[in-house]
């Protein structure tokens, strides 16, 4: 779902074309590639075909945090219902430059709260590596609990949750 929020530092809106420069240096920041992986966007053009098949996509939401003093885009929160999940899927990324200053949890509180209001009765998770130790801290602040973890393409991930859930509820 898609939304325009408002929190005391940040705007958080949908992704759109015009957010390609910023997509590009943010999927190629060395945290998204540590924790989430290349996504292959060298360029601008690349960065505009990705988020085209984002908002193409059912079920996959983006929305872009920018600093209300002026504007500049710093991370995003994302919301997905994979395939190979129950529950739909909360997510975040931020520059370098803007992390430790609470931003994305600023972003991720508002638009979890936003998600929860729309999934009445849902449950939602989070998936993470499970050695991304500063995205398990914020999952733990946004009220999220692991449950437990997995592999998947020889990675060990761990799966959070705002509801007790047993393993095949993921």
């Amino acid at each position: 779902m898609y939304a325009n929020l408002e929190t005391e530092r940040l705007y958080i809106r949908p992704i759109e074309l015009k957010d390609s420069s910023f997509l590009k240096t943010l999927v190629n920041s060395k945290g998204w590639l540590q924790f989430i992986g290349d996504r292959q966007v060298s360029n601008e053009k690349d960065a505009e075909q990705y988020i085209r098949n984002i908002r193409e996509k059912a079920n996959c939401y983006y929305h872009v945090f920018a600093l209300k003093d002026d504007n500049i885009s710093i991370g995003v929160v994302t919301f997905l219902k994979r395939e190979n999940h129950e529950f739909p899927d909360i997510g975040f990324a931020i520059l370098p430059e803007f992390k430790g200053k609470g931003y994305a949890l600023e972003a991720s509180r508002s638009y979890l709260l936003k998600m929860k209001e729309a999934f009445i009765g849902e449950n939602i998770i989070a998936i993470t590596l499970s050695h991304n130790i500063k995205s398990i801290n914020l999952l733990k602040k946004l009220g999220l609990k692991h449950q437990y973890d997995y592999k998947e393409k020889e990675e060990k991930l761990s799966l959070f949750s705002l509801k007790d859930m047993d393993r095949r509820d993921g």
